[in-house]
């Protein structure tokens, strides 16, 4: 009996060895900035001059903020046309690729190699194909005899540009989730379905999509955090612009502090941006539970 217990304790220390550098790295890097910033949030550090005690004056500063407050009405309408379409095109590409076939993995890779491509590379290339007067998406809606328009340049057309950009560079990641929550799925209930006489659609709406509830919380979750931190397509495709129409919080953030060098106002920025996660992560989880429960 002592011999267990000696032998279990040897194991937790030795867990505690391997874990300590992770946990050690963890601390510097993500615990200890994070609490600066919460204190620097209360401050007036503006990087030049000694920082003061403010207390709440940065958060007050923020509910009168029109330009803050523009920026989560522009993520708002990004992640309306975002996420939906995220979710459908990943699927579609998910359900048409899930099968063996001549060429399917070819074609698989290359749905996902747009994921490996730098976000600001990926950018500057749009930046190019949507250049209203020799961008290529003008030359061929051109040979069809379209007008095409100022992509980034106009106001109802910017922001359905970036979505247009991230889209085509974040399908890839979430087919790759999607296929593996196909596979995960038995077998023997498409057979059943079939004995029962179920169409394609059907077997999709009463057997893929339930079964496929966890896989779309999770690529929905992803979505809606990814929409809350856009910031390189913004800025290398419209630097936030035209008239703040694509300018995003973290956008915002990023200018207060680092060109305005606010950056007792730029974490009291940063800090409301991390609750608004939070909370719409929160009710992305509790409409899914209550998804599954009605079904």
């Amino acid at each position: 009996m002592s011999s267990m217990k000696s032998l279990g304790r040897h194991e937790a220390r030795t867990a505690y060895v391997f874990i300590t550098p992770t946990m050690l790295l963890f601390t510097v890097f993500t615990v200890i900035p994070v609490v600066m910033a919460l204190y620097l949030s209360f401050t007036d550090y503006d990087v030049l001059n000694r920082m003061n005690w403010v207390g709440f004056a940065n958060y007050e500063r923020l509910i009168h903020d029109d330009l803050l407050w523009r920026t989560f009405r522009n993520v708002l309408y990004y992640a309306v046309l975002f996420i939906p379409l995220n979710i459908a095109i990943s699927l579609a590409i998910a359900l048409l690729l899930n099968r063996a076939g001549l060429g399917v993995k070819l074609f698989r890779t290359a749905a996902y190699l747009p994921t490996l491509t730098s976000a600001v590379a990926a950018a500057t290339v749009w930046l190019w194909l949507l250049h209203p007067e020799y961008g290529l998406v003008n030359a061929l809606l051109g040979y069809l005899g379209i007008t095409g328009p100022a992509w980034l340049a106009q106001t109802n057309t910017a922001m359905p540009s970036i979505v247009m950009v991230t889209l085509w560079q974040s399908v890839g990641a979430n087919m790759v989730i999607y296929l593996a929550g196909l596979q995960g799925v038995p077998e023997y209930m498409y057979e059943a379905a079939r004995l029962e006489g179920a169409n394609r659609f059907q077997s999709f709406r009463y057997i893929t999509w339930p079964q496929l509830k966890p896989t779309t919380f999770l690529v929905s979750t992803m979505s809606i955090i990814g929409a809350l931190q856009l910031f390189d397509q913004a800025f290398v495709l419209t630097q936030g612009g035209p008239a703040n129409a694509t300018k995003t919080p973290v956008y915002l953030i990023y200018q207060q502090g680092f060109n305005q060098l606010q950056m007792g106002y730029a974490s009291a920025q940063a800090f409301v941006l991390a609750l608004s996660i939070l909370i719409f992560s929160i009710l992305n989880m509790r409409i899914s539970k209550s998804d599954e429960t009605f079904v």
